[in-house]
């Protein structure tokens, strides 16, 4: 089976917000927190204001994929970041060994979408299925698909299953391997794609209403906000986990993203 990779970046806003970070003077009450857009950086621009009221401001960069933002906590270009679950931080030695959650925060359902198909059942055989590269999310792309039906896999694979685990492949679904980022524009191109929630939401897509199949609530990929490990008790990360786990966060999750599409775990 053929594995397909490519990698699509946005370097400038990357560069930008860094540079950025690099102008601000070091504070102890300043914490600046890499983010994705949606959901992540728009949930910390609805709490700024309670963040402030607690004596710390809030400087929120944007990221674009899902390496930059470890890369920068990493090298202290960033005090924390929100965008990750808990198999991806483990998937590299490195942010497992010097990065820690500090609180979980939410799930986005992870999905299958196509645009030429209204059904798993119209998906032909011989379909092309875009999935990501990284070993977490293709795992869990696979995953769903053998949740079901569509595919099976060795038992006892766990989260990280490869296209090589693959035992089972009634319908010869070829796979291509792409950044997470880059699948919503490539689904003109394929015949369906699995898609993580932030992007597909980026992408006017919602995981509700548009998905063919979606993961159940009991997902395992709950987002969490990340920090180096000697930072976890920071005053500024117990202020931040104070004003995100509110009622006031659940409530404005819960109508600027209805039907399940963010959902809360606190």
């Amino acid at each position: 089976m053929k594995r397909f990779f490519a990698n699509f970046g946005v370097v400038v806003p990357l560069i930008a917000g860094l540079l950025s970070v690099s102008c601000l003077k070091k504070d102890g009450t300043v914490l600046t927190i890499g983010a994705t857009p949606q959901p992540h950086a728009q949930i910390l621009n609805f709490i700024k204001d309670d963040y402030k009221k607690k004596g710390f401001t809030l400087n929120i960069v944007e990221f674009t994929d899902y390496v930059a933002p470890n890369s920068a906590l990493l090298d202290g270009s960033i005090d924390a970041n929100f965008f990750q679950h808990i198999p991806y931080l483990e998937e590299r030695d490195i942010w497992a060994n010097n990065l820690v959650s500090a609180f979980g925060v939410h799930v986005e359902p992870f999905a299958l979408y196509s645009l030429k198909y209204k059904n798993t059942a119209e998906i032909p055989d011989g379909a092309l299925i875009a999935i990501p590269n990284d070993p977490t999310n293709g795992g869990r792309a696979l995953l769903l698909l053998e949740a079901h039906g569509l595919i099976t896999l060795k038992p006892g694979v766990g989260l990280i299953a490869t296209e090589l685990d693959i035992v089972e492949n009634p319908h010869n679904f070829k796979f291509a391997a792409l950044e997470s980022a880059a699948l919503p524009p490539t689904l003109k191109d394929v015949d369906a794609a699995c898609i993580n929630g932030n992007y597909a939401l980026q992408a006017g897509l919602s995981p509700a209403r548009d998905s063919l199949i979606i993961e159940g609530a009991a997902s395992q990929y709950v987002n969490i906000v990340v920090v180096r490990k000697d930072t976890k008790n920071d005053p500024r990360i117990t202020a931040l986990e104070e004003v995100m786990l509110t009622d006031k966060v659940r409530n404005y999750v819960a109508k600027t993203w209805p039907d399940g599409n963010v959902m809360v775990v606190f």
